[in-house]
């Protein structure tokens, strides 16, 4: 460990004795009381399970006896605290820090403390990340060290590095470090929220977050409603998502973080769930947040019998904050008329509540790259894949070179700092719930010598049964597609663009009779009553979704051989 990075990390009893236990620190005194320092104070909340608050201070003794002190008359979550027996009090040091620094630790620590399945209770939930200063290029190792001292010291309660990045909380956590466009977007938004939530009649309470794949807007919804349900001016907000997984994890951290609704029922649920336990608009939740809200555009199904749950949402609400992309529908059912579309986002910008977010955030790669892919998504052609020494486009003459490459970024260094690596594929293959009946999985088969399992197909380990699809350690020997990796940043992405992606006289076209995706292949009924075939633009997205997987490379096999060829043709690496 290098001593340049490595921080001082200090146990003390947390209780009116601390101030003692300090001074007769060793050596490293000077450090604790005189510099800027990160705490954490621990107590145990029930068995196997914690409690933890996070600060950070300039004068360690001064802050220990103000909350020991006069935070506990005051707060009756400190009162327990303070009364405890057995809490403890880790102060953290180093030569290094200054302001910004420990502000930067004491963020990133919320965020892995967090994630961290020991801890059930997570306070100040303050999040105030730190722009550039002059320690920022230290900040990466010394937190890693930190965090890797703390879990020798014990691993029950600071587990790996790798098991806490790798965790769905990690991914969704509304501690992340915002981008300018972000923190942007997110004044913004909350300056609107204060200025419409009094108002007696309200015609344009629909704020919008348009972005494309990405562009970071569940990060920025994560932030904006932990922050919205700290603040003491503003009311509560709900966060509607579309899936059980992401209800799940949204549900844990709400919880960790002591998010709850006044109305007693879930402040995180499914639409569905959300308006059925608010029937009517006579008494209006105060804000509502909705994740992918183009999923809710389109005509009832399943619990839900209306026409278009966005706007039932909007009647029973005072404030609604909506991310939309409509490039990211992958089935019929979900198909966003286009002028339906055009309508919200032009009410949106009339009334000055359109955030665009248009900074790839996913994808660390040059702008030649991003338009690269942009180009191929958008018109169908392919340029020349352009140099850029961030990020990694290679293009494979056969699906298990294509394989074996991505398997070895899959080790345990990389897998912690930068991420797992997948494969993907376009849903070119059979798949239905119920086993084949002649062979034990449903297979992706490419010739003779290419064939792996196909979506969640490999016996899971109980330990991970929980976790999606990207996070189990089985799934490196098995090829996934949209239903399984959406939303999901990887390190690598290998993508099979499979039969149903061809290139015909110099452009991209897609063939709905190549595909298994029997949702995008459905006929669409219009408002009008006219029935459409949308196929060739759900494939389009299913592309769209599959190509922008990728933080640091994307290894590309192409089936249909003109388009294998063409790719082949325009990459200025050598093809493997």
């Amino acid at each position: 460990m290098n001593k340049k990075y490595t921080p001082i990390v200090k146990h003390y009893h947390y209780n009116v004795n601390t101030k003692n236990e300090i001074i007769k620190s060793d050596n490293d005194n000077k450090f604790i009381v005189r510099y800027p320092t990160v705490y954490i104070i621990i107590d145990k909340a029930k068995k196997d399970k914690f409690k933890a608050y996070v600060g950070e201070t300039n004068n360690i003794i001064r802050r220990t006896e103000e909350h020991l002190k006069n935070e506990s008359s005051e707060r009756t979550d400190w009162t327990k605290l303070n009364n405890s027996k057995n809490a403890e009090l880790i102060v953290i040091a180093h030569k290094e820090f200054n302001k910004s620094l420990t502000l930067d630790i004491e963020n990133k620590l919320m965020q892995y403390l967090l994630s961290d399945d020991s801890i059930n209770k997570l306070n100040n939930r303050r999040s105030n990340d730190q722009d550039l200063y002059y320690t920022s290029k230290d900040f990466q190792k010394i937190f890693i060290n930190l965090w890797n001292k703390l879990s020798n010291d014990n691993n029950n309660l600071f587990p790996d590095i790798k098991d806490i990045r790798n965790s769905s909380i990690f991914k969704a956590s509304p501690f992340h470090k915002l981008t300018e466009e972000q923190l942007d977007a997110k004044d913004k938004i909350i300056s609107k929220i204060r200025e419409k939530i009094n108002q007696k009649h309200n015609c344009d309470n629909l704020i919008i977050i348009e972005g494309s794949a990405g562009t970071g807007k569940t990060v920025l919804l994560s932030s904006l409603f932990a922050e919205i349900n700290e603040l003491a001016d503003l009311p509560e907000s709900y966060l509607l998502v579309n899936h059980n997984e992401q209800v799940d994890v949204y549900k844990n951290i709400a919880d960790k973080l002591e998010i709850n609704s006044e109305m007693g029922d879930d402040i995180v649920n499914k639409p569905t769930k959300f308006l059925n336990k608010h029937p009517t608009s006579d008494n209006k939740v105060d804000i509502v947040m909705v994740d992918e809200a183009h999923l809710l555009l389109t005509q009832g199904k399943q619990a839900y019998r209306g026409k278009n749950q966005l706007k039932d949402i909007i009647s029973r609400s005072k404030i609604v904050v909506a991310v939309i992309d409509p490039k990211q529908v992958l089935t019929s059912e979900e198909y966003i008329e286009s002028n339906q579309y055009e309508k919200l986002i032009s009410n949106a910008k009339d009334n000055n509540n359109l955030v665009e977010l248009k900074q790839q955030n996913r994808i660390q790669a040059n702008i030649n790259t991003i338009g690269w892919i942009d180009n191929l998504i958008d018109n169908g052609e392919i340029k020349d894949i352009p140099y850029d020494d961030k990020y990694e486009i290679k293009i494979f003459n056969n699906p298990s070179s294509l394989y074996r490459k991505i398997k070895s970024h899959n080790n345990q260094d990389e897998n912690i700092l930068r991420g797992l690596s997948r494969l993907v594929a376009t849903f070119d293959w059979d798949y239905k719930n119920k086993s084949p009946e002649n062979s034990g999985y449903w297979r992706v088969n490419i010739g003779n010598d290419f064939s792996l399992p196909w979506n969640l197909q490999l016996p899971i380990n109980k330990n991970y049964k929980n976790l999606p699809w990207a996070e189990q350690p089985q799934t490196i020997d098995e090829v996934g597609s949209t239903y399984t990796i959406q939303g999901f940043d990887l390190n690598y992405c290998g993508l099979i663009i499979g039969p149903s992606v061809k290139f015909r006289n110099g452009k991209i076209v897609y063939d709905p009779n190549e595909s298994h995706n029997k949702n995008a292949k459905k006929n669409r009924t219009l408002s009008s009553g006219k029935k459409v075939d949308i196929s060739e633009k759900l494939l389009n997205n299913e592309l769209n979704v599959l190509i922008k997987r990728g933080v640091h490379g994307l290894y590309i096999y192409a089936v249909d051989r003109q388009l294998r060829e063409e790719l082949i043709k325009k990459s200025n690496n050598s093809v493997l």
